[in-house]
């Protein structure tokens, strides 16, 4: 994300704003997540879960066909030093459980040096709400030394262990004549100086700003060099492929979409995720797991509108392709922002995205196979550690829907806790619902519905 249309840095007052200790002490441990190893060495090429084709009319469930873990790591988002979560704000952002929270986001990190104490508010704030730093090291107008000398500070003298690092923001705008063959050598020296610091940190790549799936213009396929280039020179030494993605505006002077392109937007994340797959495959030889490190429905800030990113229907949008990349197994999903024009969160209330958070809080650590035959209705299935059987259905048409729910391999009937998020409901609990075979759920226009099944 360029920065160039958000405000400038405002430091002043930022710690007292967050409430934050004035030292930090070393890292807790983190969080149970599926392992993603320093440099891996190559493989054998995994076999992945084939997809099950859709058979089944309506909406359906299989509780045996597991799908593979789910990261906590999808539930992430970005931050920066230009912006700030007041106080009233901070429950909230503790409520939404974040995994990853990206830093300093944007543009910024190849504008500016951090300093210190940046990192100890940021490392400060990561810590108050239970979520792992991410840091991308400056690369434009930056050194390896530098970049090693952070990791360094952090990890070696402060004893924060920050796993999660990647080099450079949307190398491919750096402009001036900046090609893949500078970036990709520049990369890997940066990463050998900072691997030779902290051995374990976890590298993430490339970080380019668009990516698409098939491309055929010539920006897509540029972009796509890329990515190409950069798996060819330094997949070795890559933890987790990265890029960015906003499928909106379509250009400098288009708007919002419409309600209809933004409600069938998100389907291109069916797609999006196993196209990176293959490419890195092809390039590589082997399989590296796959991160979306900024992403929402527009790069442009927009608000006061039907599909602005203030919008309800633009929650909807981002509850949907999030459980898409769940569902393509993405290893990592940071939204843009935390806050800010682009955020989930004003200084005084939060924004309809911020409940899609609320929702998947309850959402497995396991995928199941679940499939709807409705393009504007998904269903996603997860199994969470306590055994419950936990159903993610989203309506993102403008009507209401009557869809019939299959589930195999579950005795039935059983009881299930209900939570709503539509315009009149902000992901709230609603009465439990008797769940039987045959039954049919009534789905409000725009709506989030998560059904929790209690195991047997």
């Amino acid at each position: 994300m360029s920065l160039t249309l958000l405000r400038l840095p405002i430091l002043a007052g930022l710690c007292a704003a967050l409430s934050l200790a004035a030292c930090v002490g070393p890292a807790p441990a983190p969080a149970t997540q599926p392992a993603v190893d320093a440099s891996p060495t190559p493989a054998a090429l995994p076999t992945f879960t084939p997809a099950v084709p859709v058979t089944h009319a309506g909406l359906y469930v299989d509780a045996s066909l597991e799908q593979g873990l789910i990261s906590p790591m999808v539930y992430g988002t970005n931050y920066g030093p230009w912006l700030f979560v007041p106080l009233q704000m901070q429950p909230a952002v503790a409520e939404a459980n974040l995994g990853v929270i990206r830093y300093p986001g944007g543009n910024w990190g190849d504008r500016n040096d951090m300093d210190e104490w940046n990192l100890d508010q940021y490392i400060a704030l990561t810590r108050q709400f239970g979520a792992e730093p991410y840091i991308h090291v400056r690369l434009l107008n930056g050194t390896a030394e530098k970049a090693a000398e952070i990791v360094r500070l952090l990890n070696v003298e402060k004893g924060y262990n920050v796993r999660y690092w990647s080099i450079g923001n949307e190398p491919n705008l750096f402009g001036d004549g900046y090609e893949p063959e500078q970036f990709v050598r520049e990369w890997r020296q940066w990463a050998e100086a900072m691997r030779a610091v902290d051995a374990d940190i976890i590298l993430i790549g490339p970080e380019v700003n668009q990516f698409y799936a098939n491309p055929t213009q010539p920006h897509q396929l540029e972009l796509e060099r890329w990515m190409v280039e950069f798996l060819k020179a330094n997949g070795d030494m890559v933890d987790v492929v990265s890029f960015h993605r906003y499928p909106f505006p379509s250009s400098q002077l288009a708007g919002p979409p419409s309600a209809d392109e933004l409600r069938t937007a998100s389907a291109e994340w069916d797609q999006l995720i196993p196209y990176v797959r293959d490419l890195i495959r092809q390039h590589t030889g082997r399989d590296i797991p796959v991160a979306v490190t900024e992403a929402n429905s527009s790069w442009a800030a927009s608000s006061g509108g039907d599909t602005t990113l203030d919008s309800h229907l633009n929650a909807i949008w981002w509850g949907d392709a999030l459980g898409r990349m769940i569902r393509g197994g993405a290893y990592m999903v940071n939204q843009f922002a935390l806050a800010g024009d682009f955020g989930m969160l004003t200084n005084y209330d939060v924004r309809p995205i911020y409940h899609v958070y609320q929702m998947y809080k309850a959402f497995g650590q396991e995928r199941l196979y679940a499939s709807s035959d409705d393009p504007l209705v998904s269903i996603f299935a997860s199994r969470r550690a306590d055994g419950a059987l936990v159903l993610m259905v989203i309506n993102l048409a403008a009507e209401a829907r009557e869809m019939a729910l299959q589930i195999d391999s579950l005795d039935l009937p059983a009881t299930a806790e209900v939570t709503l998020f539509d315009k009149d409901h902000p992901a709230e609990a609603l009465t439990p619902l008797q769940v039987s075979e045959g039954i049919r759920l009534q789905l409000t226009p725009e709506s989030m519905l998560l059904l929790v099944l209690p195991a047997p």
